[in-house]
């Protein structure tokens, strides 16, 4: 007999949903009793008749044994109802084996759909879906206990690749992790960075900020051709400086001096690295040398810098710019020749002490770059002698050492400039396409004499801009200029030299549209580049005052936000702000501590100690 009625009477048993109910009554809309005695009004169309009664009370849905096994044997591949079904399986229809049988085949492993039109399923079938379902329970189990493995910080060797979730997410390359929404953490980068850290997936000095910027994190391996066999003026009778921070290993640059013409000579990478090579290619996609606290990751092979680094061999071949300063320290009678020179490497500090015991090649050097300098002062060229540091990781810990004014590296400085306004001035005299380094004047343009206006200062400047045609570098006060003195670490000087390169020698250049195209390429690498830089050096900054947290100095005021002030803090060149006991002033010096530190977040509290005697 059909269980199938328009209309189930009262006190049947029905189907809500997936819950079992009882029909209180029947009207326009049905009301039905639900298990815990909530009552509801239906409709028809709501409910699914799964007895006809009488069922005076839902308690009476006791579990029910039968011989629900030998059922599914019987019917297998076959189609019943559920009246037929529960007979089969309990030798009897009433209201609790009805339930019974439905619960069986709302498990849906030996049998399938409606109370009217139920499929016994075939073995072939069952087993499979046992299998299956066997499968995600242990999975689930494995998941639960990995979880409990994280909650108690104690991932084990199986759960790397898990891991590696959380990772992507850390690094910037996903943007969601299923793990740290289970353990209760933010998607963000830095949540991911604090648990892998917590868990000890990563070491608490982990910098993660190169490769989260996309940078590659290893030099490349290319092959470097042999330096072609072409004419080159021999300059190793005179001795050059390649002058550089102590440690440097990339000496790209070093001047000389004949009868007082200036020589600036770079080292010629575009010798071995053509237009269109492997190696340019290379070089324009890395955009520039990665430097970072830890070491320096080349955008060229390191055999170009072992080759081509001036004063890394007894004889280098170099690219030199030869010019005068007049006595208005403008250049003239610029030159530019392929050529061999000997270079002799020192320290800033080195040239400082034989500047200040009165070398005659370097202050007759010092005294032609005054004059240049003065010109450039006279021309809006802005002094912001702002901290600076050089950060390095070291076995013994990280090591911040401040970098002093030093009449050397102005020296060196003022020479760099000197050329790039050098090769500048020649491609335009010679109608040829490179990159100009341009910046437009700020808008306001008061001087700056101490730290506070300094700072303020530098951040009324616009960054500098490559731009195919020459204009005003308002900051250095040079109505064109071009980076020319870094080959071997920036790939728009590589492609300056190429271009000067082929004009010497005759060649086709590369034209506007193809010099544009490879600067763009190379900038968007550059900015990944310059921000990986800058996170990883105050990430080391961090790491250093995590490691000493007894660390205390000195903050000079810079600019006032509301209850706290901008702080720098010179012997780490680093900017915080705090909340001063009283009124702070600007350029007033604090005493300070720092209280804490979140390596995740990049950042640094420091409570004011008092002022500064």
């Amino acid at each position: 007999m059909s269980i199938h009625q328009a209309t189930p009477p009262v006190d049947s048993l029905v189907l809500y949903k997936v819950r079992p109910a009882r029909v209180v009554s029947v009207g326009e809309k049905i009301e039905i009793e639900l298990d815990g005695g909530q009552s509801k009004r239906v409709r028809p169309k709501d409910i699914e008749l799964l007895h006809p009664g009488p069922l005076r009370n839902l308690g009476e849905l006791v579990p029910q044994e039968g011989e629900l096994t030998e059922a599914w044997e019987l019917l297998e591949g076959a189609e019943t109802n559920l009246k037929d079904l529960t007979e089969l399986a309990f030798d009897d229809f009433t209201p609790a084996t009805a339930w019974a049988a439905w619960q069986l085949v709302a498990e849906g492993l030996n049998f399938s759909g409606t109370p009217q039109a139920i499929q016994a399923r075939t073995r072939e079938v069952v087993e499979r879906e046992q299998a299956e379902r066997a499968a995600k329970e242990a999975a689930e189990r494995d998941w639960q206990a990995f979880l409990d493995r994280m909650a108690k910080a104690k991932p084990g060797p199986e759960d790397v690749g898990r891991l590696g979730e959380i990772e992507r997410l850390a690094l910037s390359r996903s943007e969601h992790s299923r793990i740290l929404e289970a353990l209760g953490y933010q998607q963000t980068p830095e949540s991911a960075h604090r648990a892998l850290v917590k868990v000890g997936h990563w070491q608490a000095r982990f910098n993660p900020h190169p490769l989260r910027c996309g940078i590659l994190m290893e030099d490349p391996a290319l092959e470097v051709p042999a330096l072609s066999d072409e004419q080159r003026l021999d300059l190793t009778h005179l001795t050059a400086y390649a002058i550089d921070d102590e440690g440097s290993c990339d000496p790209d640059d070093a001047i000389a001096l004949e009868e007082g013409r200036l020589w600036v000579h770079v080292a010629d990478v575009a010798a071995v690295v053509a237009p269109e090579s492997p190696l340019e290619a290379e070089a324009r996609a890395r955009g520039a040398n990665l430097y970072l606290p830890e070491g320096i990751i080349n955008m060229l092979p390191a055999d170009v810098t072992e080759r081509l680094g001036l004063g890394l061999q007894d004889v280098s071949p170099a690219l030199s710019f030869s010019l005068r300063i007049d006595a208005d320290g403008a250049l003239t009678d610029i030159e530019l020749h392929r050529t061999w020179v000997r270079v002799e490497r020192m320290t800033y500090t080195q040239a400082e002490e034989r500047l200040v015991a009165g070398d005659p090649v370097l202050s007759e050097m010092a005294s032609l770059c005054g004059r240049f300098q003065a010109r450039r002062r006279a021309n809006g060229a802005s002094r912001l002698d702002l901290p600076e540091v050089s950060v390095r990781v070291e076995a013994e810990g990280v090591r911040i050492r401040p970098l002093p004014r030093l009449s050397s590296r102005e020296l060196v400085t003022d020479a760099m400039l000197m050329a790039g306004e050098a090769a500048a001035r020649l491609c335009v005299d010679n109608a040829i396409p490179i990159p100009f380094a341009t910046q437009v004047a700020p808008d306001k343009a008061e001087g700056a004499t101490d730290l506070a206006s300094m700072y303020a200062r530098r951040r009324c400047f616009k960054p500098t801009k490559l731009s195919m045609t020459p204009d005003l570098h308002a900051s250095l006060g040079l109505p064109l200029y071009t980076r020319a003195t870094s080959p071997l670490r920036r790939y728009s000087d590589l492609l300056v030299h190429q271009q000067l390169c082929a004009w010497l020698a005759g060649a086709p250049l590369m034209d506007e549209q193809a010099v544009l195209s490879r600067v763009g390429e190379a900038d968007a690498a550059s900015v990944a580049i310059r921000r990986g830089e800058r996170l990883s050096n105050q990430h080391w900054k961090l790491v250093f005052l995590r490691e000493n947290p007894g660390w205390k100095g000195e903050g000079v005021v810079v600019g006032l936000d509301e209850r706290k002030a901008v702080v720098l803090l010179p012997e780490l060149a680093m900017e915080a702000r705090v909340r001063p006991r009283d009124e702070a002033a600007l350029n007033q010096r604090l005493r300070l501590a720092v209280s804490d530190v979140d390596l995740p977040d990049l950042s640094a509290s420091f409570r004011v100690l008092g002022e500064a005697v």
